[in-house]
């Protein structure tokens, strides 16, 4: 069995990253976990957030890095997330805030056999 993407995003998001892109040029995404704004995909112009050993890179969606912190994704590991985008106000440093939209995750569980794919790629 292939890999399964372990995030990915749907039509609205990827058009929504397009536009940003066209005002904040490349961007990245950074799922901390915890409450408040670190709970939602937070999207920042590529480089702004500082990623370290402590962050799991996930994939790309559009092709924009997806980071999530260590203690985050070993919650979320199971899961395959998708980004989405819904009416409301976005996280205070995200830069849809201004949109009048928010990028929202959604999430389903893998399969046994997906996980066991992940596995034996070492992504999990």
């Amino acid at each position: 069995m292939e890999t399964p993407p372990q995030v990915l995003a749907t039509p609205a998001a990827l058009a929504l990253i397009e536009r940003l892109k066209g005002r904040h040029g490349d961007l990245m995404f950074h799922q901390s976990g915890g409450c408040c704004d670190g709970s939602s995909p937070m999207c920042f112009p590529r480089g702004e957030f500082l990623v370290g050993d402590s962050d799991v890179q996930l994939g790309a969606i559009g092709e924009t890095p997806f980071y999530m912190s260590r203690p985050q994704f070993e919650y979320w590991k199971h899961t395959q997330l998708t980004v989405d985008v819904v009416p409301g106000r976005g996280g205070m440093f995200s830069l849809e805030g201004p949109e009048g939209v928010r990028f929202l995750i959604r999430s389903r569980l893998f399969t046994d056999e997906e996980y066991a794919a992940l596995e034996a790629a070492g992504r999990v």
